[in-house]
């Protein structure tokens, strides 16, 4: 999404795709996005094209359709260029999803080059604790990792940290980056030789997810999907299971 105004309501656009998404129904979702393009294209409205191109990159990415989500990828950047938004909160955060995209498909290296833009951006635009810096740091930090560039992304990962201590509506997040620097400690010496840099990694990780436990967050439910697998890779097969669990307990109440 952008903050431009738009003769079409963008902002009703994306709840309602959403709720799409919200079913698991990426073929609806798809179809929803396509019809959209295609009217916002034929209407030459360009700032709604764009909104939308940044949605479909995010689809295609999760849907694994590298074709069309590189294909967005370039339309956005295109349209970067046509809006005039290139050096704009707005334009980074295309660029953040292009590098996304690309560490998706396995092109790191390229990856890089976009989330160096976005560092540029936000960095210079955004308040220091902005929680949008802690995702681009979390997902450069990525890329970095597959290029084994180790030092540089446990450095983004602690910034990545530092940002979310100071937006307790994100405190879950801060698990997510702990269990990331345990696996970048991993590839970079070995587990034998990292094992107990891991194991604090992985203490504090629980600790963050132990203290805003909830019964009923869809999002407690999601981080825990998401660190589970973590914790069961490295031994810790009780509180794998204990994630699993709670995430299937708040999914049934929803």
């Amino acid at each position: 999404m952008n903050n431009f105004e738009n003769s079409i309501n963008i902002n009703n656009l994306i709840s309602e795709l959403d709720y799409i998404l919200s079913r698991n129904d990426y073929n609806s979702a798809r179809n929803f996005l396509e019809n959209w393009v295609a009217i916002t294209q034929n209407q030459n409205d360009n700032k709604s094209l764009f909104s939308l191109c940044n949605e479909c990159i995010g689809l295609y990415r999760k849907i694994g359709d590298k074709e069309n989500c590189y294909k967005y990828c370039q339309k956005a950047l295109d349209l970067l260029k046509v809006l005039n938004i290139e050096s704009t909160v707005t334009g980074a955060t295309a660029f953040l999803n292009c590098g996304t995209a690309y560490k998706a498909f396995g092109e790191a290296e390229k990856s890089v080059s976009y989330f160096e833009k976005a560092v540029t951006l936000y960095e210079t635009l955004l308040p220091e604790n902005d929680p949008k810096l802690a995702g681009l740091y979390n997902n450069f930090a990525l890329s970095l990792v597959d290029l084994k560039e180790y030092e540089k992304a446990l450095m983004l990962y602690e910034k990545a940290i530092k940002v979310l201590e100071q937006n307790p509506q994100f405190n879950l997040e801060q698990a997510v980056s702990y269990l990331n620097m345990a696996n970048a400690v991993e590839a970079q010496k070995g587990l034998e030789n990292a094992c107990e840099e891991i194991d604090v990694l992985l203490d504090k990780a629980e600790k963050v997810l132990d203290e805003n436990y909830s019964e009923t967050d869809g999002n407690y439910a999601f981080v825990c999907e998401k660190c589970a697998s973590t914790f069961g890779y490295y031994g810790r097969f009780f509180y794998e299971n204990e994630l699993k669990e709670s995430a299937r307990k708040i999914y049934e109440r929803s």
